[in-house]
């Protein structure tokens, strides 16, 4: 049997974010073997790793971050040094409708994954030497900053998110993030775990679940349905590419100081009708279309209870630090990403009508 360098535990290693790192790792450490975790959500689709799934370092688990003694024996079985935890429910929406699940997931899982961590590791003779616990995060657990420049012109405000932030979170999923950092620093400043964070603005890209704001209107322009805009669409969000995103997690895994936060941002500010407005004219443009023809689509709803009018992030830390910067340009990104979708249809169909649900259910016995 091969012996592995590390042994690293991502969990939630099927969803959006969580796939481009598992795939990143894999590719680029092949003496390190790679645990998935995954509960299979909604969001969570192993056709996201496809192309990855026979790689002699990669392996699969389903199961529920917060089912302690599940967790426990997975750290045991594969001899786990090093956990990336992504595993998390994501949406605002969501977490404004019920938020109880937020609570089990991104706190109650997280405290499962921290316990879990401390006591595998610290009944090693080398206790806590050569581990690591990373905790990816939100910018959302920061609240939210003013526009102070309304003209249209980015960047929107003088103020932005720095490591030093104070926590002000406003919705159910945005305050069950901060309790689960919360945790995180806890350990490490209780127990000595070593512990780092990242706080990342929104990401787009390949693979996101289409509930989330680019996919869910790349499809309903190829679709001729509305577009959904909250409000008047001037609330503003610093975009950052997944793959960028990925690149940086594996930077922080691996040269982050311990104990420390580093904020994660596009350095890409756009107001939510501008970059629909973006997406409108390189999705009509990609389909063939005359560019904006669908600009009619645009439907203004109410506005979303406690929506945060603007996130900003300072990733000069880790810029200065590790030498992380993006590496696309928002438009090319938008581009890159829009052809995604459209070229993969089928992926898209799947994954919109329920399919790979009735399928993951059927292959594990509704486990």
């Amino acid at each position: 049997m091969k012996t592995f360098e590390r042994n690293i535990l991502v969990t939630g290693g099927a969803g959006f974010i969580g796939s481009h790192v598992v795939r990143l790792l894999v590719r680029k450490y092949p003496d390190y073997r790679i645990v998935n975790l995954d509960k299979l959500t909604y969001a969570g689709n192993l056709a996201n790793l496809q192309d990855v799934e026979g790689a002699p370092n990669y392996c699969f688990e389903r199961a529920d971050i917060a089912d302690f003694d599940a967790v426990c024996a997975l750290m045991r079985r594969y001899a786990i040094d090093g956990v990336i935890h992504l595993a998390a429910e994501t949406h605002v929406d969501r977490s404004i409708r019920d938020p109880f699940p937020f609570v089990r997931t991104n706190v109650v899982g997280t405290l499962s994954l921290l316990e879990a961590a401390r006591l595998q590791w610290e009944a090693q003779p080398e206790g806590f030497a050569g581990k690591r616990f990373y905790h990816v995060s939100t910018d959302e657990v920061y609240g939210a900053l003013e526009v102070t420049r309304p003209d249209g012109e980015a960047p929107y405000g003088d103020a932005l998110f720095t490591e030093r932030t104070p926590y002000a979170p406003h919705s159910p999923y945005a305050a069950a993030k901060a309790s689960s950092d919360h945790f995180v620093r806890a350990y490490h400043d209780t127990y000595g775990l070593p512990t780092v964070l990242t706080n990342c603005s929104n990401n787009y890209g390949p693979c996101q679940f289409p509930e989330k704001l680019i996919p869910l209107f790349i499809n309903n322009i190829r679709n001729g349905r509305p577009l959904p805009v909250y409000g008047s669409g001037t609330q503003v969000r610093d975009w950052l590419y997944v793959l960028d995103h990925a690149r940086a997690i594996d930077a922080v895994f691996h040269r982050g100081r311990t104990a420390e936060t580093y904020n994660i941002g596009g350095c890409n500010e756009w107001r939510n009708i501008d970059l629909v407005r973006l997406l409108v004219r390189t999705t009509d443009r990609l389909l063939g279309r005359a560019e904006g023809a669908s600009e009619g689509l645009i439907t203004h709803v109410a506005d979303r209870k406690g929506h945060d009018v603007r996130y900003a992030i300072d990733a000069s830390k880790l810029r200065d630090e590790l030498g992380w910067e993006p590496s696309l340009q928002f438009e090319e990104g938008i581009e890159r990403t829009v052809a995604w979708y459209l070229e993969n249809g089928p992926w898209l169909e799947r994954v919109t009508s329920g399919a790979y649900r009735r399928y993951y259910e059927e292959m594990y016995g509704g486990r």
